[in-house]
């Protein structure tokens, strides 16, 4: 083998597999090739999708498409790259240097990459290939597993009885998935606890009784050993190691992974003894020209099982096709555990290092705490200086920061990381430059710091899109962001990020922890990122940023103490305490029926009414414990909150364009309406409107909007930034000539990015105007998907598209959150006796001072709290 010849120039690259490591390898060729070098590269795969992120391959069964896993596609733009989906490399030939293709045709190479990962490997059992068998490797797979579930439940007419075969990471995010598709889920694991290879005992037992309080039933301690039919064909039984059975009908194998390197096996290629293909330092093959990363490549024995090892292959790959010296160095790396919620809540397990301290004189330092289901534990050296491994269940929050500290000096008494009060804190962003914060990119602290100190990055964001770092799984977001607030800093950059005394941090920060830690309550969020219980400002933003990741009912236990006045009540509170009451009329499109409802329930309430100025009908003076009568009557006629009350999406106001008007172009209408079918319940940092036009003239006022969209012949131009409350300012062209399709993907991006990342009550318009660069850099990450996030921020929206739901709807279906719509908690149907009104312009409107006086009578509006039938029927 000649480990260190490179070739003079790329030349004819083929890779073989398009995975997330051959994303890379691309990715690496592309922004590091010099100019003037000669090279191209092809791509083939044998899955017809795109290249997707594997990682975070159960999000699909949160309403991910594979278009939206997909990694970055623009790399597959560039002129030096071809892409081809699903059609196979059927055979190599290393004399003549080609391969060829299942459909037959055949590619040249001058330096082929083998990425051909792996394969799921299932154990000997008896009845694997019954119908309702699965694996759970591919997206293929997942699409599969959905539609299975779907159609079996429909035929027997009840949920599926679910079971999954391997208690690893993959196997719980099988068996989370099930419960998603609303099958049950057993757990049969051969091992003597969950996730044997990364956790010890108390580690795993501890992950027990979190997944059994999801419901799940776990069996540790046996095997399937066969799967017999249902009469009609399906799996319907599975026979167990010990004797027992279970009836099943669907089954998932998660029992492993092996290299799939067939390929390389019959072109002659040196294989390993534990199968892979056997590659030296620099990556390279048995043959110069060919060379083997991720998952089927064999470095010293072992095929490593994670994205990151195979990242770090194929940036030495790339290295050294491009003349350069580098060499594949195992690193070790940890485990967190992905994609398995209890009650919106993710499950927490992860590991790193010498879990079962096997390394000689090594301590360990324990603490569990049953009644908060948590298990930690750091593994030592025995003079308890250097950290050399560590264990968290139900609370992994020092893994991101601990992890990267592995064997190195721990700075404190190990013991005090794992107090539950008063404890020593997490490493600070002051690590050594060497140390890898992202495993997953091969990121170090150096390369982190370099960012902002060579190549001028002044935000997390932009380190990110610089150094790679943080863009795979997320874990290491919060080391990440501490790392370039203090560099930043040391820079003698002011980083003002307090929110409050007890967040010093700004909410764009504390968005990114909490969507990537997973956080859930304003108690974790606190707990991982603040001080004290706390306050005006920040109890809101944490519901804020809650409610944009659709964390819940806002008036849920845990949610409603966060809120302000308004969304306490779903409507907005006017100036005698009463409040508004304004529906959904989406476009300003409505009905003569729900026209008729509305006039009616204005009128048996005796509520003030006028058109709003975004195409609404508002209702004012309604009582707190009126509310849920009035909204009853609104919602059985087909009507929804218009969230009036809400940071949020207002409406989206539209003229007639092409529908009736004689010099409209597009549809405006019917595009106004798709939008805020769209957007409606969105909530972001500050409320925001959307305008569209069906012509130039601008009857809806669409640059005076937060989204402006007016229609040209060719399409549509959208504009954002406009509005900005106290200083009024016009919205900036974004993009032209867009079709339907295309307007909706990039207003997705814009609304996504600006609730990521706009500051606590920040308006769109100072947001526009404060981004690094402009609209122009704005066009570049959300029209030109510069940052390689477009997909990432299309599936934020749509997500909120398939879990949204009708606020009051929901509330009046919850009699705990009905309990709080009561003036007065001792006589809760009431109402208060200072609310006077006086008559104006024929309704009437709350009493001025000096106004209520016995010479000048004014209208009590004593209307009950819901009329009754003989009164609304006498009033008719």
């Amino acid at each position: 083998m000649s480990e260190h010849i490179a070739p003079a120039s790329p030349g004819r690259i083929v890779v073989v597999g398009a995975g997330m490591v051959a994303h890379r390898l691309v990715e690496q060729l592309v922004s590091r090739a010099p100019a003037d070098t000669p090279w191209s590269a092809t791509v083939i795969g044998d899955e017809a999708h795109l290249p997707y992120d594997r990682v975070h391959l159960s999000e699909f069964f949160g309403g991910r498409s594979p278009e939206q896993l997909a990694m970055a596609p623009t790399v597959w733009d560039d002129p030096h790259v071809t892409l081809r989906t699903g059609d196979a490399v059927a055979s190599i030939d290393r004399d003549a240097q080609t391969v060829t293709t299942r459909s037959g045709e055949t590619v040249t190479y001058d330096t082929l990459v083998l990425a051909t990962g792996s394969w799921a490997w299932t154990p000997r059992t008896d009845g694997t290939d019954l119908p309702g068998v699965f694996s759970y490797r591919t997206m293929d797979d997942v699409v599969g597993l959905q539609t299975w579930v779907a159609d079996r439940a429909a035929t027997l007419g009840r949920p599926l009885r679910g079971a999954v075969v391997g208690g690893g990471v993959l196997g719980l995010e099988a068996a989370s998935a099930l419960q998603d598709l609303g099958a049950a889920a057993t757990v049969v694991e051969f091992a003597d606890r969950l996730m044997s290879v990364q956790l010890d005992d108390g580690g795993g037992e501890a992950l027990r009784v979190l997944i059994e309080d999801m419901g799940v039933t776990v069996r540790t301690g046996t095997g399937a050993t066969r799967l017999v039919s249902a009469p009609d064909g399906p799996v319907g039984l599975m026979v167990l190691s010990d004797g027992s059975t279970l009836d099943v009908d669907v089954v998932v194998f998660s029992t492993g992974i092996r290299p799939r390197d067939r390929l390389a096996r019959e072109c002659g290629l040196a294989i390993g003894e534990r199968g892979g293909v056997v590659v030296g330092p620099t990556c390279r093959t048995s043959d110069p020209a060919i060379w083997a990363i991720g998952e089927v490549a064999s470095h010293d024995g072992e095929c490593a099982g994670l994205v990151a090892p195979g990242n770090a292959m194929a940036d030495v790959v790339v290295d050294q096709l491009l003349g350069g010296d580098a060499v594949y160095t195992p690193a070790p790396d940890g485990t967190k555990l992905k994609g398995v919620t209890h009650d919106g809540v993710p499950v927490e397990a992860a590991s790193f290092g010498d879990v079962f301290a096997l390394t000689p004189g090594a301590l360990e330092v324990t603490f569990a705490d049953p009644v908060a289901k948590t298990y930690k534990k750091l593994v030592v050296s025995d003079d308890a200086r250097t950290l050399l491994g560590g264990v968290f269940v139900g609370d992994a929050a020092l893994y991101p920061s601990l992890r990267p500290m592995l064997g190195r000096a721990l700075g404190a008494d190990p013991s005090a990381f794992l107090a539950p009060e008063g404890g020593a804190a997490a490493p600070s962003a002051d690590v050594p430059d060497d140390v890898v914060v992202c495993s997953c990119a091969n990121v170090t602290a150096g390369t982190v710091r370099g960012a902002v100190t060579e190549h001028g990055c002044t935000s997390v964001a932009e380190v990110k899109k610089c150094t790679k770092a943080g863009t795979v799984c997320g874990s290491c977001v919060p080391l990440l962001t501490k790392l370039v607030n203090t560099q930043l800093e040391a820079s003698g950059v002011e980083v003002s990020r307090a929110m409050c005394e007890h967040f010093a941090m700004s909410r764009q920060e504390l968005f990114s922890l909490v969507q990537a830690e997973g956080l859930r309550t304003f108690t974790q969020i606190v707990a991982a990122h603040g001080t004290g219980r706390g306050c005006v400002i920040c109890k809101p933003v944490v519901a804020s940023i809650l409610a944009s990741l659709g964390v819940g009912h806002v008036l849920d236990a845990a949610n409603a103490p966060l809120q302000d006045t308004n969304d306490h009540a779903l409507a907005n509170m006017q100036k005698d305490g009463t409040y508004s009451v304004v529906p959904r009329i989406p476009g300003g499109e409505i009905t003569p029926e729900k026209l008729a409802v509305i006039a009616e329930v204005a009128r048996d309430y005796g509520l003030y009414t006028r058109i709003t100025g975004a195409q609404r009908i508002g209702m004012f003076g309604a009582r707190l414990e009126q509310l849920p009568h009035i909204w009853q009557r609104l919602v059985d006629a087909g009507m929804e909150s218009g969230q009036a009350y809400g940071k949020s999406l207002r409406a989206v106001k539209s003229c007639v364009g092409s529908s009736w008007c004689r010099f409209g172009v597009q549809d405006s209408v019917g595009m106004g309406v798709r939008l805020e079918l769209r957007y409606r319940g969105l909530r972001a940092p500050h409320k925001f409107k959307v305008g569209v036009s069906g012509c130039a003239r601008e009857c809806a006022e669409a640059r005076g909007k937060d989204v402006g969209v007016i229609a040209t012949e060719r399409g549509w131009n959208v504009y954002v930034g406009g509005n900005g409350g106290f200083t009024p300012r016009h919205a900036e062209l974004l993009a032209e000539d867009l079709d339907d399709e295309m307007l909706v993907r990039v207003i997705d991006r814009f609304l996504a990015y600006y609730i990521r990342s706009a500051d606590r009550l920040q308006r769109t318009a100072p947001w526009v105007a404060d981004y690094p660069g402009g609209i122009a850099e704005l066009r570049k990450v959300l029209v030109e998907d510069s940052l390689g996030i477009a997909a990432e921020l299309e599936a934020t929206i749509a997500q909120h598209v398939d879990n949204y739901e009708d606020e009051w709807a929901a509330t009046l279906a919850d009699p705990v959150r009905l309990a709080r719509f009561a003036s007065f908690v001792n006589a809760p149907d009431t109402p208060d006796p200072d609310l006077a009104y006086t008559p104006e312009r024929g309704q009437v409107r709350p009493a001025r001072p000096g106004e209520v006086s016995d010479s000048n009578p004014v209208i009590a509006r004593s209307i009950p709290v819901r009329p009754s039938d003989a009164e609304l029927e006498a009033s008719r």
